[in-house]
C-alpha cells in the first residue's frame, strides 16, 4: 500500500488521467442507472401501489390491459373479495384553459373496492362523483390544483379534480382516476361492459375461461408497451460501460508496467519479492478506481440537485451498491492482466547484464 501511493503521488499526471477516465465511467453508469431505475418505475407506479399479484384479462387482449374489455356476461360468475378490483383504462389528453395539456391514462375504479378504499392520497378527498377525478402529483407540478376542471376528451363534459395522489403513472403517463361511468363514457361504451380487467393482490386468484386468462404481475409488466425493450437498452448500455472500465484500467496498468520494467527489476534485484509487487499494483488499481467513484458519486450527487422534475430520475440504495461492488471488480480484473508481465521479469535481462 505504501509504494502504491507513493507511485501515484510521485506520478499525479499519469495516474490522474486513470482518475478522470474513472470519474466519467462512474459518472455516465450512475447516472444511466438512475434514468433506467426511474423510468422503470414510471412504467409500473400505479401497478406497484395496487400490490398487484394476479391480472385478469380477455384473452384476445395480447396481454395489454388498455386493448382488453370485459362484458358484463363474462364476468356475472366471478365473486370478488376484498383483494380483487374491477379497473378500466384508457388513454386521454388532460386540457385546461389554465394550464398546459398533459396526455395522461384515465383508470376507472368502483370507489368500494380495494384500490380506491387504500388509495393515499396527498391532498383532497376520494371521488364521490361520476365527474370528479383524483390525479398524479404530475398535475399539481405543473400548476393544477384542486378544485380545477380539466377535459379529458374532445366532448364537452369536464371533471374536476378533487385529490392528488403519489406514485400514479402506468407505461411513463400520470393516472387520472375516476368512476367506472366515467371510463364507460370516455370509451364510448354501453352498460354491458364492466372493465378492462381485474386486479387482484392475492395469489390464489385465478380465472380461466374460454374469453379471460389469468396472469401473473410480473408477466402482465413485462408485456407492458416497451417496458422489456427500453430496460434491456438500458442494460446493455450500462455492460457496455463496466466493459470499457475494464478496459480503460487494464491498458493504462499495462502500459505503465511496461514502463516500469526496469524499475521491477531493480527491486527484485534487491530482494523485493514478487508478491509485493503484484499486491502494489492490485492496490493501485483499486484505489485509482476508489477515487473515480467517490469523485464520480459526488458529481451524480450535484447533478441530481440541478435535475428538472420532469426527468425520471431515482437513486435506489441497492442499485447504487451493486454498482460500486461491480466497479471495483472491473477495477480489480484490469489490474491482474499486467500481473503476468510482473511475473516474469528477469533483473539480469530487465537491467541488460
Amino acid at each position: 500500500m505504501y509504494l502504491s501511493l507513493k507511485e501515484i503521488w510521485h506520478e499525479k499526471l499519469r495516474y490522474g488521467l486513470i482518475v478522470a477516465m474513472m470519474l466519467l465511467v462512474t459518472y455516465l453508469v450512475f447516472i444511466l442507472s438512475a434514468l433506467a431505475n426511474g423510468l422503470s418505475q414510471q412504467n409500473t407506479q400505479a401497478i406497484d401501489s395496487w400490490d398487484t399479484s394476479r391480472v385478469v384479462l380477455a384473452k384476445d387482449s395480447d396481454t395489454n390491459l388498455s386493448q382488453s374489455l370485459l362484458t358484463n356476461q363474462q364476468t356475472k360468475n366471478i365473486n370478488l373479495g376484498k383483494s380483487q378490483a374491477y379497473v378500466g383504462t384508457i388513454g386521454v389528453v388532460a386540457t385546461s384553459s389554465k394550464h398546459d395539456e398533459i396526455r395522461s391514462t384515465m383508470i376507472g375504479l368502483d370507489w368500494n373496492q380495494y384500490i380506491g378504499k387504500d388509495m393515499k392520497l396527498v391532498s383532497g378527498h376520494r371521488v364521490d362523483g361520476d365527474h370528479q377525478i383524483v390525479a398524479d402529483t404530475q398535475f399539481k407540478d405543473e400548476g393544477y390544483a384542486l378544485g380545477d376542471k380539466v377535459k379529458l376528451s374532445t366532448k364537452g363534459d369536464r371533471y374536476t379534480i378533487v385529490g392528488f395522489t403519489k406514485n400514479a403513472k402506468m407505461s411513463v403517463a400520470p393516472v387520472v382516476y375516476g368512476t367506472m361511468n366515467a371510463w364507460r363514457t370516455l370509451h364510448n361504451l354501453p352498460s354491458t361492459f364492466t372493465a378492462s380487467g381485474i386486479i387482484s393482490k392475492s395469489n390464489n386468484f385465478k380465472v380461466n375461461t374460454s374469453d379471460l386468462k389469468t396472469y401473473s404481475a410480473g408477466t402482465f409488466i413485462q408485456k407492458l408497451p416497451g417496458y422489456s425493450a427500453q430496460n434491456n437498452t438500458f442494460t446493455f448500455m450500462i455492460g457496455f460501460l463496466f466493459v470499457i472500465s475494464l478496459i480503460v484500467i487494464a491498458v493504462f496498468l499495462y502500459i505503465l508496467t511496461m514502463q516500469k520494467i526496469p524499475n521491477y527489476a531493480v527491486l527484485r534485484a534487491q530482494g523485493v519479492p514478487s508478491r509485493t509487487l503484484v499486491t502494489t499494483t492490485i492496490s493501485q488499481a483499486l484505489i485509482l478506481v476508489t477515487l473515480g467513484l467517490a469523485l464520480g458519486g459526488a458529481l451524480t450527487a450535484v447533478t441530481e440537485k440541478f435535475m428538472p422534475l420532469g426527468v425520471p430520475m431515482i437513486f435506489s440504495p441497492q442499485l447504487n451498491v451493486a454498482i460500486i461492488l461491480g466497479i471495483l471488480l472491473t477495477g480489480f480484473l484490469g489490474s491482474i492482466i499486467p500481473i503476468r508481465t510482473i511475473l516474469k521479469v528477469d533483473p539480469v535481462t530487465a537491467i541488460g547484464g
